[in-house]
C-alpha cells in the first residue's frame, strides 16, 4: 500500500537480468534439494520409488503447498495423492511427511544456529532479545542437531512419545538430513541474497541467511502462505529506508509464483493422465 504500481514496476526493472537469471538457478537448486527430502524418506519407510516419480510428487506438492500455507497439511495431502499410488499407505505417507518436517527442522537448526553465532548482533537486533540469549539459542539449535545424529547412531529401538511410537532414523540417514537441510536453506538464502544486492551495495549473505532464518521460523508458526509479509517485514527491519520493494517482489515471484504457475497445471495434467491410465485399465478387465 506504500509504492505505487509504476513505483513496483520500476524497482523490478533495475533488477539487472544476470540477477534474476541466478535468482531462478537458486531457487532450481532449492526446489532439487527438497527433492531430496523425499528421495531419503522414501528410503527411511523402505518403499521403492523411482526418483523421477519421487521429484514429480516433491516438486508438485511444495510448490503449491509453500503457497498455500500449513505445508504439512497442504503439501501432506498432495504428496498422500501420489504415494498411495505407488504402493505406500496411509501410515508410509504420514511418515514421510514426519521425516520431510524433521528434515526442514534440521536444516533451520544448522544454518540458523552457525548464521546466529556469527551475526548474534544482527539477531539480537532483529528478535529483540538479549545477546546472550541469542548466542544460548544458537549454541541450542547446532546442539539439537547433533544430539539427533547421536540418537541415530546409539537408539536402534523406536522412542515413544506420548501415544505415538518414532522409529529413529539409521544413520547415514540422518547424516544426510543434516547436509542437504542445511544446503536447501542456504539456496533460498542465495536467491535473496541476489534480489537484494541488486539494489543494495553493503548487505552480506550472512546477514540475508540469518535474516531468512529468523523471518522463515516466523512465517513457519504463522502458518501464513508463502511467509506472505512476514519475510518483508523482517528485511525492511534490517534495510530501513532501503528502496527494496522491487528486490522483495522479484525473489516472491521467483521462488514462490514461479514454481506455482509450473507445478499447478503439472500437478492438473497428472492427475487427468492417472485417472485416464486407472480408467483404461479398468475397461480392459
Amino acid at each position: 500500500s506504500n509504492y505505487s504500481y509504476a513505483e513496483i514496476e520500476a524497482a523490478l526493472h533495475s533488477i539487472p537480468l544476470q540477477r534474476i537469471g541466478l535468482m531462478i538457478l537458486f531457487a532450481a537448486a532449492s526446489y532439487l534439494c527438497l527433492t531430496g527430502f523425499d528421495w531419503l524418506a522414501i528410503r527411511y519407510v523402505g518403499r521403492d520409488i523411482p526418483y523421477p516419480k519421487i521429484a514429480l510428487a516433491s516438486f508438485c506438492s511444495l510448490s503449491l503447498g509453500h503457497n498455500i500455507g500449513f505445508a504439512a497439511l497442504s503439501s501432506g495431502a498432495i504428496r498422500y495423492r501420489f504415494y498411495t499410488r505407488w504402493g505406500a499407505s496411509a501410515g508410509d505417507v504420514a511418515k514421510i511427511i514426519v521425516f520431510c518436517g524433521i528434515t526442514v527442522g534440521l536444516g533451520l537448526a544448522v544454518l540458523g544456529g552457525f548464521a546466529i553465532l556469527l551475526r548474534s548482533d544482527l539477531a539480537a537486533r532483529v528478535t529483540g532479545l538479549p545477546e546472550g540469549a541469542v548466542i544460548l539459542l544458537g549454541t541450542a539449535s547446532l546442539v539439537l542437531a547433533i544430539l539427533y545424529v547421536a540418537l541415530s547412531a546409539w537408539r536402534q529401538k523406536p522412542v515413544h512419545v506420548w501415544k505415538w511410537r518414532i522409529q529413529i532414523p539409521p544413520l547415514r540417514l540422518a547424516l544426510a538430513q543434516i547436509v542437504i537441510g542445511p544446503i536447501n536453506f542456504a539456496f533460498v538464502a542465495a536467491c535473496l541474497y541476489q534480489a537484494l544486492a541488486a539494489v543494495v551495495e553493503d548487505v552480506s549473505y550472512l546477514e540475508v541467511a540469518a535474516v531468512y532464518v529468523i523471518a522463515n521460523l516466523t512465517s513457519l508458526i504463522s502458518h501464513v502462505p508463502g511467509g506472505l509479509g512476514v519475510i518483508e517485514t523482517v528485511v525492511l527491519y534490517l534495510l530501513p529506508g532501503a528502496n527494496v520493494i522491487g528486490a522483495l517482489v522479484a525473489f516472491r515471484v521467483v521462488y514462490f509464483l514461479l514454481p506455482l504457475a509450473i507445478g499447478a497445471p503439472l500437478f492438473a495434467i497428472t492427475e487427468l493422465v492417472l485417472k485416464h491410465s486407472k480408467t483404461h485399465v479398468r475397461g480392459k478387465r
